[in-house]
Parts: structure tokens; C-alpha cells; sequence
């Protein structure tokens, strides 16, 4: 199984004050910190490697999860440093850890997904990048993407036009090489990589069909810690 890397640098204003003092990663979710989620899920798809891409308050989410071992994963940590480097940028920074090509989650998402189908979907493919969408029709978020007849056509977050159903669901994969153009420099937002990516048909679109997760705003998180209670209510109890 390729490595993981989880975006989990950003600022998360949007979830102020409770992101004031913890960053969004360790927001409490049903009883334990949101990033245990993560990877206590990826740890039951396989995966064995995850690189945390941390910024802001990174040391507490370091304190917390320390080498992995809890969740039987290998974690290993890249720092933005004295300023916010981006999405694009911290993978960019990250990329002596990750290798030669990488899945990357974003820090607040949650995904009922099968890593090892979207591994071998992007080794299909043959391109450097994969992108698992999800046909939100502007439900949680602004649609970004279009795609039609199995083919991604165009990924723009500033800029979707009305032809775009499809949203980023959350999780990609991608090659070392796509994140290397030159002209982007070391700061960068990986929604420039994509969107370039998709201007020269270079980035496969897989659709998923199973609504995402995620904690980036109050309405996301109180979502997610619905759809884990009811999880663990249909869980099945074990005789005593």
C-alpha cells in the first residue's frame, strides 16, 4: 500500500474559537481526537505509512500521536516552518518522506472509501494523478469539477463553471513529479497542481459514491459525529 500523506497545516479559522488553542486535527469527535479516526481507518485498510503535513500548532499533534505505534502505523512529521507553505507546498517539502508516489488525505476529511481500489484505479491510469470525486451537485460545498463518460474534463476550484456536478471527494494520489514545475516555486496550493494537471488531461477522475466527512466547519462535524455514533450503535455487541 502506497503511503499517506494528510494535509494538516492549515490555520482552520472557520472552526474559531475552538481551534484558538488545539489545532483542528485534535478537535474531539465523538469522544476522542479527530485524527485517531483517521488513522485508526487507515490502519485497517493497510496502510503502514503516514506523513503528517503540520503547521499551525503542529508540536501538539506530534505530543499526541508521537512515531504511530499506537495505531500500528509508522508517522512521521514535515513541518511547514516560519510560514505557511500551502497544500501543494508542504507536499512539495514532504516529498524525501513520501517517495515516489503517495495517496494524500486532507486533515479534515473523513472517507468511507477502499484505499487499495483507488491504488489500483491510479496505476491503471497510467497518469500522475488521481482524483476521487463525488457527485455533490453544490450540496456541501462549491462542485469544482467536470466530468463526463468517465473522463475528468476540468478541476478549478476559483474559477467552476455550471457544467461542474462533481466535487474533490478528499482523496488523491499522486506522483512526485507532478508537484515539480518550477515556475510554482516552494509556495503553492495543490488545487494549482490539479487544476493544471487537468488542462493537459494529465489527471484521472475516479467517482465514488458514498457521501465524505469532514470537520471543517460546525454543520461538517456535527455530520460526522452523527454518522460514528450510529456506526458504533449498529456495531455489533460481543457475548458475554
Amino acid at each position: 500500500m502506497l503511503p499517506v500523506a494528510i494535509l494538516s497545516g492549515g490555520l482552520a479559522t472557520r472552526m474559531r474559537p475552538m481551534t484558538e488553542t488545539i489545532p483542528k486535527a485534535l478537535l474531539t469527535v465523538a469522544g476522542k481526537p479527530f485524527v485517531h479516526y483517521q488513522l485508526e481507518a487507515l490502519a485497517k485498510q493497510g496502510v503502514k505509512k503516514v506523513v503528517l503535513c503540520v503547521g499551525y500548532l503542529g508540536e501538539m499533534i506530534e505530543a499526541d500521536i508521537g512515531d504511530g505505534s499506537q495505531f500500528n502505523i509508522e508517522v512521521f512529521y514535515s513541518y511547514d516552518g516560519n510560514k505557511l507553505v500551502g497544500t501543494g507546498g508542504a507536499l512539495k517539502k514532504a516529498l524525501s518522506v513520501l517517495g515516489k508516489e503517495f495517496f494524500v488525505l486532507y486533515g479534515d476529511s473523513f472517507l468511507p472509501i477502499n484505499f487499495q481500489s483507488v491504488e489500483v484505479a491510479y496505476k491503471q491510469a497510467k497518469k500522475p494523478a488521481l482524483m476521487t470525486i463525488f457527485q455533490n451537485q453544490g450540496r456541501w460545498d462549491s462542485s469544482n469539477v467536470e466530468f463526463e463518460n468517465d473522463n475528468l474534463i476540468e478541476y478549478n476550484k476559483q474559477l467552476p463553471n455550471p457544467r461542474m456536478k462533481y466535487i474533490d471527494y478528499g482523496l488523491s494520489v499522486l506522483s512526485a513529479e507532478a508537484l515539480k514545475n518550477p515556475e510554482w516555486g516552494d509556495v503553492f496550493d495543490l488545487s494549482l497542481v490539479f487544476h493544471s494537471l487537468s488542462q493537459q488531461s494529465q489527471l484521472t477522475g475516479l467517482e465514488v459514491f458514498e457521501r465524505f466527512y469532514e470537520i471543517g466547519s460546525p454543520s461538517g462535524l456535527a455530520d460526522l459525529e452523527q454518522f460514528l455514533r450510529d456506526k458504533s450503535e449498529l456495531r455489533p455487541t460481543t457475548p458475554s
